[in-house]
């Protein structure tokens, strides 16, 4: 934690330090207008700006165990889940959703391989509702075929929602599946017309 601490107190001398930086992050207090949703897992070893080489400001970030998108029901309590996605699509307008899966995913994992999860009743409830029943069985450790198959079902969650089905009938925002993996880094991406991840 003390590195933590460190960088946190450098930074602000840093950004003090350098004009260019002032001016940047001095944009940023008047508001966000972000270029994508960057919807992914809550795995420490997926961080979104490094794949990207997003800036701040530049994504709108989801993160939840297993990038699990909720199945959108008209009667469904608010969530956080649910709030961010029509964040992201009636007052940002993003133009472009990303659901990014990855290799290793614990979440993922458990699920596919009916792990028993008693001694950690909330990621078992989490994953019963949010993970599908469908998912495929993966025994290999990277769950490459499951996380793949997941990305899919997630991108058909989120055009259940309304504010998403709007703005895609609108061709005002485009969705994309990726698959990242942590032991490379290299990142594929879903090409419907292949029925396949790709590389990017």
């Amino acid at each position: 934690m003390e590195t933590f601490i460190q960088h946190a107190r450098g930074r602000t001398a840093r950004i003090a330090e350098r004009s260019e930086e002032r001016e940047a992050y001095g944009r940023l207090a008047a508001g966000q207008s972000p270029l994508a949703l960057f919807i992914t897992c809550s795995d420490s070893r997926v961080v979104p700006s490094l794949i990207t080489g997003a800036q701040p400001g530049e994504l709108f970030e989801l993160r939840t165990a297993g990038n699990a998108v909720p199945v959108y029901q008209e009667d469904m309590p608010a969530s956080s889940e649910a709030a961010t996605i029509e964040y992201a699509m009636r007052v940002l307008a993003v133009d472009d959703i990303v659901v990014c899966g990855h290799s290793h995913c614990g979440a993922v994992g458990a699920k596919a391989r009916g792990e028993d999860l008693a001694g950690a009743p909330a990621v078992r409830d989490w994953l019963a509702h949010a993970l599908s029943d469908e998912l495929p069985g993966d025994p290999e450790p990277a769950v490459t075929a499951a996380v793949q198959h997941h990305v899919c079902e997630q991108l058909d969650r989120l055009r259940g929602y309304p504010c998403v089905r709007e703005r895609l009938a609108a061709g005002e925002v485009t969705l994309h599946g990726w698959f990242y993996e942590v032991h490379t880094g290299s990142v594929s991406a879903y090409e419907p017309a292949a029925d396949a991840f790709l590389p990017l």
